[in-house]
């Protein structure tokens, strides 16, 4: 079988990504903007915003491998990324760790290339052309797809330059007379390609690739090249559906006009990781050197680092206070307030107006109440009887309750080893602030502990759903018994999960010991259990691309677990029970146990 191959390496394959991934606000609603970039460093060029660690002309202005170039030559100017890069910026994202880019001209029409009959195989080198040639920070995000337009064709998309890791692939066909059939969206479909004159196929993964394979099903295509042009090009998941583009590139048989070349690309980027200096998060350097504001946390990414600001807090983590204090009250709707409302450092109180009762948290909710003469008069001499006969009895009550009840969460605390956890944790204040959790704060996300909170239980406790006061929604445990000469190990327990901090693991927030038994607080994970779907039947069953995923997600958690924690960590009970599903069905794996952490701790020494 014939087979030739190309290089198209930088200008060769058009890819975009989502537009929703925008330039986020830099700084607390109301209060001043916080700088964006190093100081005496250009911050913009054109409509473009350029936040560190972007930037533009000295080194000292972005992170290695972040540099971008501003071409003031064109009107208006373009903001290239690199020094030499076809790619103009279009938007910047500290909070996705994203960036927009505009690649024009960038469509392989594969027609005028496969004139010749006898060749059947074309291999296109991919290049690098999404990376602007710095290549380091940059990956193509996975939640575009492969299209390719023509009939009888088949292209697939290489992590490598062998068969080894397939990202994409995808076939088109045209009847036997060689009348293509598009014909647009479907009845019961989301996608304008059906397989019919083109198709459309997901990206598995986040990637970076190397080889583009296009091949005819027909020895003798020259029938095939009559009815449709053929084209091959990555863009966003749901791009191509618009109207204007198909029309251009499929239905019409002439070149596509210039809108239609200009696609925009999502980049996937992150902060390279130094594997001697700065292995992983727990590291305490990382704080320092790229997380520089205070209010900032460092999050493990699947080559490097991103710094995300705390709940409460908006702006770049990268920068010396780059985090700033969001005044929600200024928007107190967009934060489920409709009362009054008082803005706290890094959250916020709401409380139905004086005068008034009933739900805050709901549009009318603060009601005034329903009140007569008769019953004022009544309710003016209950009122008066009060005041003059049960202050001080309620006063004393009050006081005693409260003192007995403080002095039980003291005994609790003490006796669940909260002196040591503090200790454990001296060495990163931030932690401390955020790991031990108030009774009271659990009782108010869970409406004291009700029923009607309550996700699921066992022989071994009860798990319920909360709200914390920063909108944070949290899954708590509360187990039923607990040995006493296990709290030592349940506080090693808690310290080590701390510090395990992966976007496939379900993360511990922190812990309550002011209860006879302690409670653990988890992040809440909406979709259930990988079991759930499994064994689900009709249009919520999994389909394979999205069990491809969910795999991909696995292995790259218990690969971390194994080999990027300080203490490595042996899972030993992955089952689809223990593996949780998110909204975007992101797979988190659960249930890390003290039998677990332990072994790992022995298997260490």
């Amino acid at each position: 079988m014939a087979k030739t191959s190309i290089s198209i390496s930088g200008t060769g394959v058009a890819i975009i990504a989502t537009a929703a991934a925008l330039m986020l606000p830099l700084s607390g609603a109301g209060g001043p903007r916080a700088a964006i970039g190093m100081p005496g460093c250009k911050t913009s060029c054109g409509d473009v915003s350029v936040p560190y660690p972007f930037g533009m002309g000295s080194a000292m202005c972005f992170w290695p491998g972040f540099n971008l170039t501003c071409d003031d030559t064109s009107d208006p100017p373009r903001l290239l990324l690199g020094y030499d890069s076809v790619l103009r910026v279009a938007e910047i994202s500290l909070r996705n760790s994203t960036v927009r880019v505009i690649h024009t001209g960038s469509t392989i029409d594969i027609s005028p290339l496969t004139r010749n009959t006898a060749v059947q195989d074309w291999n296109f080198t991919y290049g690098n052309c999404f990376t602007g040639g710095g290549g380091a920070p940059y990956t193509l995000s996975s939640i575009n797809e492969l299209i390719l337009t023509g009939c009888n064709v088949q292209a697939t998309l290489l992590q490598n330059d062998d068969d080894s890791n397939i990202i994409s692939g995808c076939a088109s066909f045209c009847s036997a007379t060689r009348t293509a059939y598009v014909g647009g969206v479907a009845s019961g479909h989301d996608k304008y390609c059906s397989g019919m004159g083109c198709c459309q196929a997901p990206i598995s993964i986040d990637s970076s690739p190397k080889e583009l394979r296009f091949r005819w099903f027909n020895g003798n295509h020259s029938q095939d090249l009559v009815p449709l042009p053929v084209y091959v090009f990555v863009a966003e998941e749901g791009w191509f559906d618009q109207r204007w583009v198909n029309d251009e590139l499929v239905q019409k048989l002439r070149p596509p006009a210039r809108a239609a070349l200009e696609v925009p690309l999502i980049l996937r980027w992150e902060v390279a990781r130094d594997v001697n200096s700065y292995p992983n998060c727990s590291a305490g350097e990382v704080a320092g050197r790229i997380c520089k504001s205070s209010r900032s946390y460092c999050n493990q990414e699947n080559r490097g680092y991103s710094c995300k600001c705390w709940n409460g807090y908006d702006g770049n983590p990268y920068l010396t206070d780059g985090c700033q204090d969001v005044n929600e009250c200024e928007r107190p709707e967009e934060y489920g307030c409709f009362g009054e409302c008082r803005n706290l450092l890094g959250t916020f109180e709401c409380w139905c107006p004086r005068g008034t009762h009933g739900n805050h948290t709901i549009p009318n909710g603060c009601v005034k109440p329903v009140t007569g003469s008769i019953l004022l008069g009544v309710g003016l001499g209950l009122v008066g009887i009060l005041i003059m006969v049960l202050p001080a009895i309620l006063v004393v009550r009050k006081t005693k309750k409260f003192m007995e009840a403080k002095d039980l969460k003291k005994k609790f605390f003490k006796q669940n080893r909260g002196q040591l956890l503090q200790q454990l944790v001296s060495q990163r204040t931030d932690v401390a602030e955020r790991m031990i959790i108030t009774l009271v704060e659990l009782e108010k996300a869970t409406n004291n502990f009700d029923k009607t909170h309550e996700l699921g239980g066992g022989g071994h406790g009860i798990v319920y759903k909360g709200i914390l006061s920063d909108l944070h929604v949290v899954a708590i445990k509360k187990s039923k018994i607990v040995i006493q000469q296990e709290i030592d190990e349940f506080i090693n327990e808690v310290v080590i999960l701390s510090q395990i901090n992966h976007k496939n693991i379900v993360k511990l927030l922190g812990c309550c010991l002011e209860v006879k038994v302690p409670l653990l607080v988890y992040e809440f994970i909406s979709n259930g259990t990988l079991h759930d779907h499994l064994h689900a039947s009709g249009q919520i069953a999994l389909s394979w691309d999205k069990r491809l995923r969910i795999g991909t997600d696995t292995a790259k958690a218990l690969a971390y677990l194994h080999s990027a924690t300080s203490i490595p960590v042996i899972h030993r009970d992955i089952k689809s029970t223990n593996i949780l599903l998110d909204a975007t069905l992101t797979a988190k794996i659960h249930r890390l146990c003290k039998k677990e952490v332990e072994k790992s701790e022995k298997l260490q020494q």
